[in-house]
């Protein structure tokens, strides 16, 4: 039990002087959000994705353009007739042919496709930024998340270690109290029963805190060092509920997402009836050809080189051709048709979906705005509460001391300050993470409204820079 006690000790002194020390260097909340902004890789993928959707705009605006292609082929043929044959004679001979050429093809009308597919795409990629906007929100959100709960993770652990000291002390009391005749076996059973539960709970403590840990790895992108306390957005905040519910309808991005999603959706309506329509097609091409005949030389065992005896024609062409060519739709096999009316449905479902996101939005924003008035009232009461059983925890060891009290109500009162502790160290981490929670909720967790001091990700300067390419293979950024 000495040897316990001084481990404990030990344990105690050396967290306080690494707070002490570190405390110059201590990671804030502002610093994580940095660090989760750069680093968290859902977040990196979603930009990847949004530019990748960026180049729908330039495969939607190659319908604008020729196609231009090279055109060749070579041929050769021998024949051989056997002299033996009556009548015949020998007309052996090798025949070389072969042409080049370019061919282009521009579209000169379909039915308004490529006009429609054009701007189908720049609202998905307008879709795309909403999306890549909610994503930052949800990264910030997660962030903040498991920076709290690290911190109300570790302040649980402490707290159960310096209950379980408590129980330590406890423990020894009763037994140094059995042994001197004012104190019975029950009061050691009773504290030895607490103890072994506080070592259970000290081991569930220390395992959440490694958790979190863990999953501030993930989002963050680093280790969770010394990490401050932090405080609500509370200047961040709407006035009102009202006000927060009138500034998510009109900036949410999955709201606003949904809306570009239902532009593009009647594009693509647009898109699928213009293949109904006639389609015109205008094609160019120049073609050189030639031919080269070289007949046997009875008696020599060779094919001559310049002489054309079979009746062929030696020499070469070239030729050039410009027309047009019209494809009037008349029955598809009902495939088109069906397309169309597929579209219409799409539209319909994403004219739905900017209802389901209005509603959804409205029920985060109530779910948040409850949540962080809740925590604030329940920090106030916690802290009193915390105040409360530990005045009451000193008058009952008191009285126990006096013999008006047995240890069972000293165990009691000692097992209320300490979940009283944890309740406020919850209802701490609530009301800054409820903080957050409404502001992603209205659609205003963002970089540049906290302040971050970070190079922001712009998703337009990609897609300005591929929009209106006409080749390439490589990235904007090189690759």
């Amino acid at each position: 039990m000495q040897f316990v006690r001084k481990s404990l000790f030990a344990a105690a002194l050396l967290s306080v002087t690494a707070l002490s020390t570190a405390t110059v260097s201590a990671e804030t909340i502002t610093g994580a959000l940095i660090k989760a902004y750069q680093l968290n890789s859902s977040f990196n993928s979603a930009r990847a994705g949004a530019r990748a959707t960026d180049e729908n705009v330039a495969i939607a605006k190659s319908g604008y353009r020729p196609v231009i292609v090279g055109t060749g082929s070579i041929n050769y043929t021998s024949t051989n007739v056997n002299p033996r044959l009556k009548g015949v004679g020998n007309s052996s001979s090798r025949i070389t042919t072969g042409s080049f050429g370019v061919e282009i093809q521009q579209t000169l009308f379909d039915g308004f496709q490529t006009k429609n597919n054009v701007h189908s795409a720049e609202a998905q990629v307008q879709a795309s930024f909403e999306n890549l906007r909610n994503t930052e929100m949800n990264t910030l959100f997660n962030a903040a998340s498991a920076y709290m709960d690290v911190i109300r993770d570790r302040r649980i652990a402490v707290l159960t270690e310096q209950n379980l000291e408590f129980l330590n002390e406890q423990a020894r009391a009763a037994r140094s109290r059995l042994e001197v005749g004012e104190g019975t076996r029950t009061d050691v059973a009773q504290a030895d029963a607490s103890r072994s539960e506080a070592v259970a709970q000290l081991a569930a403590a220390r395992a959440n805190a490694l958790a979190s840990a863990a999953n501030y790895r993930a989002i963050v992108g680093e280790e969770p060092g010394n990490l401050k306390p932090a405080s609500p957005l509370a200047k961040l905040l709407p006035k009102s509920v009202d006000a927060a519910y009138g500034i998510a309808e009109s900036r949410h991005p999955a709201i606003l997402s949904a809306q570009h999603v239902v532009d593009a959706a009647g594009f693509a309506v647009k898109s699928a009836e213009g293949q109904l329509l006639p389609q015109i097609t205008g094609v160019a091409s120049v073609d050189s050809g030639f031919t080269n005949t070289q007949p046997f030389v009875p008696g020599s065992g060779l094919f001559d080189q310049g002489r054309n005896t079979s009746g062929g024609a030696n020499g070469s062409n070239t030729s050039a051709s410009i027309g047009a060519q019209i494809n009037i739709p008349l029955y598809q096999a009902g495939r088109v048709s069906a397309q169309v009316r597929q579209a219409k449905e799409q539209l319909g479902q994403a004219r739905i979906d900017v209802d389901v996101s209005r509603d959804q939005v409205r029920q985060a924003v109530t779910s948040a705005w409850t949540s962080y008035t809740a925590a604030r009232e329940n920090v106030t009461a916690n802290r009193e509460t915390v105040a409360a059983t530990q005045l009451a925890l000193n008058g009952v060891i008191e009285e126990r001391n006096v013999g008006q009290r047995t240890t069972l109500d000293v165990l009691n009162a000692q097992q209320d300050v300490i979940t009283a502790q944890v309740n406020l160290a919850s209802s701490e981490r609530d009301v800054v993470v409820g903080s957050y929670a409404i502001l992603s909720a209205i659609g205003a967790l963002g970089a540049k409204r906290l302040g971050l001091q970070v190079a922001e990700y712009r998703p337009q300067e990609h897609y300005n820079a591929v929009k209106d390419k006409w080749f390439g293979l490589r990235t904007p950024d090189g690759r």
